[in-house]
């Protein structure tokens, strides 16, 4: 009799997760509950929904996550995949049309023939062995509590805020300018709303004074630092906000050959260029000051909005102490956490995540080398010297140092991400070659039904 895994939840870490079992020999079950029930932040029916931004972040090499996508595409992501075919321009950033990027992924996991979809809640941890649990951040309370008990302690939460996107057709073209910071990326891949000093003390006065959305009395507040409301950062000083998200370094306005004194950057939402979102603009304002006050921003006086911003909780475990060696429960042999509900943080880190729990499962390899993006991001989650836990996107810190060479005293940080980058794609070869040996076995069998002869699944 074949194995098979469940997984529950069809977000980015589960039909990664699903694809590298799929294309590995292993029977799929993925378990969605949409269309029967939703999320706040998600309106759509598709799988691997994208509900806040649209943009998976740097595409450079130099960044962490540019090294963490290529290194995803090397070893045959289904999200990178799908993000290719669905992207749409974004200067230094690897951005995408939200909706062909769902529709491609659903169509490419219903078109597997080891994959199977059945759409229904789940309220309690499947009894099935091997279980995958992939819910996101925005675990059903049921669930949640199912997983806390599971865990030994309540569940932690914290709350990502949402970025408003606006009708491309509603924007005042003759009071913004395109143009991508310091030209990178040479394709002028944002909208810039100019500030004069003047205007960006008014707006931030007026986000300080807008009517926010309060958490429920039992909720614990915890903000990602990366993903902070807007009205946080204005709260926490008038030049907050030109030091964050509106700084105009890099942006020259051509009406005066001047940087503004601050600006909001619109970025492409899909790939007719009909909308924009704000970057770095998530928020909690309600609904009526957040049509108020964003169309303070030049250029956005008549702005037609379709979608306004909104507050979403994020659960996730105390992975260190939770979390056995190969992210399964220590209290439930069998049953394994992969994304955001594990503790990592961010689109491209979830489907990470989900790729090597896939590999992994369906193959007894362990961890991509600690040299790599994939390994270091995994490792994260088994950090047992850190007292307390916090997800995080990946980061060149949790990557082991790279030797200063002989006759040098010290690198200098390009220098040294540029030799990072080039040890972490060797040390990734190996381990593609031991993982794909089984993949070039299962193509070969032309999608056979014979699950693996090995592997922590055998």
């Amino acid at each position: 009799m074949k194995e098979r895994v469940t997984i529950v939840g069809g977000g980015l870490a589960g039909t990664e997760c699903a694809w590298q079992l799929a294309e590995r020999g292993v029977e799929v079950t993925i378990v969605e509950q949409k269309p029967h029930q939703r999320t706040a932040a998600q309106s759509g029916d598709g799988l691997a929904e994208l509900v806040c931004s649209n943009s998976f972040r740097g595409a450079a090499l130099h960044n962490a996550v540019g090294l963490l996508k290529e290194e995803m595409r090397r070893a045959g992501s289904l999200v990178m995949a799908a993000g290719e075919v669905a992207r749409v321009p974004a200067g230094g950033a690897f951005a995408v049309d939200r909706d062909v990027f769902s529709a491609e992924v659903t169509r490419r996991i219903h078109a597997h023939p080891r994959i199977t979809v059945e759409h229904r809640v789940v309220e309690r941890i499947p009894d099935a062995r091997p279980v995958v649990i992939a819910t996101g951040p925005l675990t059903g309370d049921a669930l949640a509590k199912d997983i806390a008990d599971a865990v030994g302690a309540d569940h932690l939460a914290y709350y990502d805020a949402i970025a408003p996107v606006v009708a491309a057709d509603s924007i005042d073209w003759d009071k913004v300018f395109k143009a991508s910071r310091w030209d990178k990326g040479g394709d002028d891949a944002y909208v810039n709303c100019p500030f004069t000093q003047e205007q960006y003390e008014a707006f931030v006065q007026a986000i300080v004074d807008a009517e926010k959305v309060e958490a429920h009395g039992f909720e614990e507040v915890r903000y990602f630092e990366g993903c902070l409301p807007v009205e946080v950062m204005a709260e926490r000083g008038p030049r907050t906000l030109a030091f964050g998200p509106m700084k105009p370094v890099g942006l020259t306005d051509p009406k005066t050959g001047r940087w503004p004194h601050a600006v909001v950057q619109l970025r492409q939402e899909n790939k007719h260029a009909t909308a924009y979102n704000l970057v770095g603009f998530q928020t909690r304002m309600k609904w009526p000051d957040q049509k108020r006050v964003f169309r303070m921003i030049p250029g956005l006086e008549e702005a037609e909005f379709e979608r306004l911003g909104t507050v979403h909780r994020n659960t996730y475990v105390d992975s260190p102490r939770a979390l056995a060696e190969d992210l399964s429960l220590k209290a439930r042999p069998g049953v394994y956490l992969a994304g955001q509900v594990s503790g990592v943080e961010g689109y491209v880190e979830s489907a990470a995540c989900g790729l090597v729990l896939g590999v992994m499962l369906a193959t007894g390899e362990g961890y991509p080398p600690e040299e790599t993006a994939l390994g270091a991001l995994v490792r994260h989650l088994r950090d047992e010297e850190k007292p307390s836990f916090a997800p995080s996107n990946v980061i060149w810190g949790m990557f082991p140092p790279v030797p200063t060479p002989e006759g040098r005293k010290k690198l200098g940080k390009r220098e040294r991400r540029d030799l990072m980058v080039e040890r972490s794609l060797a040390a990734l070869e190996g381990w593609i070659d031991r993982v794909g040996a089984r993949l070039v076995r299962a193509q070969a069998e032309g999608h056979a039904a014979a699950a693996p002869s090995s592997g922590l699944l055998a």
